[in-house]
């Protein structure tokens, strides 16, 4: 590396410093003032580019290296296709690529001492990370660079993204995969290897200005939760579940955000025959029971929660104790659940922990939690899914990593005399998991949102 390189890479880290700070700040404001949402800043998009750059070049530097060590492997390569891209491969890509360009090929190599070396086979460098590592006017052919490429650093383990197992960790398509093998000579093809591990970890682990940033997130998404179950928003006898729903998308939208999937609201009352219904032409009424549950996408990253309001009756001033002994139970589930949160546990070994603890208690609990980050369903160790809570194989059997965001999902059933049914509480907080700890990205919720009456 020379002394021009250098400098770049210190200036880059400069920017990446101020940058931060500006979105702390911005985020910062955010969270104070939660009922003010029209008046919160989100980054330009010229902004947003650059720190998302900026992190990908800090990951890249000081954490690819250890990962690509743990998982031994000593060259990853990834390639993907205009509009057929590896889903990995977007998060190596600079912020101003929507996609892949014609056939993208990425190359990681561990150079030992000298870090590793991130190359695109491409005529041109890709953003900052990626040098160009193709002369097409040398050599024409880009799948034949690439194999000259490899034989050049000769490594032991060469890493694909195959998998049985992860989705996300499978994403060369078999004509990619084909086409690769149809240049390789057969002594490099006996040192594939799955890059499940590495891709796996890649996905799931966060870096400290990362963790930051999805705490401001979590805190924006419960600030739009907040006004959304508001008499801003919400005109009891008279807006609908549907209205409230798009609402959601119209505000996102309005704050130059997205969401990663549909806004779900989810309504709960004593003399309706049915439990939980999503019906769009409900209109919401007092002594109402609501739930949503809503995510964000920002700077790559996206937000999950879930949260319960409640709509006062005209002689009320707080939700009715039995419902809030059943949001406790929700609470005390979440605990149950966060304190098996354990170094060399699996996924399924949590889940069936935590459930036989909460059956125990006399709860009647659902676990289905997951990691979230670069995806929303993120990759790594799933602790149960709504359809699978005696253990899911393969994602379940993956151990907790450090230095990663959980959805904590769950719901409890709970008989509810004074309504003559049961009720459902559903709650989802996201939450970072480091050395045997998990610390939630922004306060629970404890209480019910109240909804003032007509």
């Amino acid at each position: 590396m020379n002394a021009t390189d250098n400098n770049n890479k210190k200036i880059h880290r400069g920017l990446f410093s101020v940058l931060l700070t500006i979105v702390m700040a911005l985020f910062s404001t955010t969270q104070v003032q939660a009922k003010s949402l029209n008046d919160v800043e989100i980054l330009p998009m010229r902004e947003r580019s650059d720190l998302i750059d900026n992190i990908l070049q800090q990951r890249v530097e000081t954490l690819l290296p250890s990962l690509m060590r743990k998982a031994n492997i000593d060259m990853w390569i990834i390639m993907g296709r205009e509009y057929n891209e590896d889903p990995i491969l977007s998060t190596f890509l600079p912020a101003t690529w929507m996609g892949a360009r014609r056939r993208t090929v990425l190359v990681f190599t561990d150079l030992g001492e000298q870090g590793i070396k991130a190359q695109a086979m491409a005529r041109y460098n890709v953003g900052t990370v990626f040098t160009s590592a193709w002369d097409k006017e040398q050599q024409p052919d880009q799948m034949q660079a690439l194999v000259e490429l490899i034989k050049q650093h000769n490594p032991s383990r060469i890493a694909l993204n195959k998998s049985k197992t992860f989705a996300l960790a499978d994403g060369l398509v078999d004509s990619e995969h084909d086409l690769l093998l149809s240049y390789l000579p057969k002594e490099f093809q006996q040192r594939i290897v799955s890059s499940e591990p590495l891709a796996i970890a890649w996905l799931e682990t966060r870096i400290p200005a990362e963790v930051e940033i999805q705490q401001q997130m979590v805190a924006l998404t419960k600030s739009i939760i907040r006004q959304a179950f508001s008499n801003d928003t919400i005109e009891v006898g008279k807006t609908t579940v549907g209205d409230l729903v798009w609402w959601y998308r119209d505000k996102v939208n309005q704050l130059g955000l997205q969401t990663w999937f549909q806004p779900a609201i989810r309504l709960q009352r004593q003399n309706s025959q049915e439990g939980v219904s999503e019906d769009a032409n409900l209109i919401i009424h007092s002594g109402d029971l609501l739930h949503v549950d809503f995510g964000i996408h920002y700077l790559r990253l996206n937000t999950d929660i879930q949260q319960h309001a409640y709509v006062l009756k005209a002689n009320e001033s707080d939700a009715p104790n039995f419902l809030k002994a059943a949001l406790k139970q929700g609470n005390t589930l979440q605990d149950i659940l966060t304190a098996n949160f354990k170094p060399k546990r699996s996924g399924n070994e949590i889940l069936s922990r935590s459930r036989e603890q909460a059956l125990l208690a006399g709860l009647k609990p659902m676990i289905y939690s997951h990691p979230i980050g670069y995806h929303g369903h993120g990759a790594g160790t799933t602790i149960g899914k709504w359809d699978a809570q005696h253990g899911v194989p393969g994602e379940g059997e993956r151990y907790l990593a450090n230095n990663s965001a959980y959805s904590i999902e769950l719901n409890v059933t709970v008989p509810v005399k004074e309504w003559q049914k049961n009720v459902m509480i559903m709650l989802e907080e996201n939450a970072f998991y480091q050395q045997g700890q998990v610390n939630y990205l922004a306060p629970r919720q404890t209480e019910f949102i109240l909804i003032k009456a007509k």
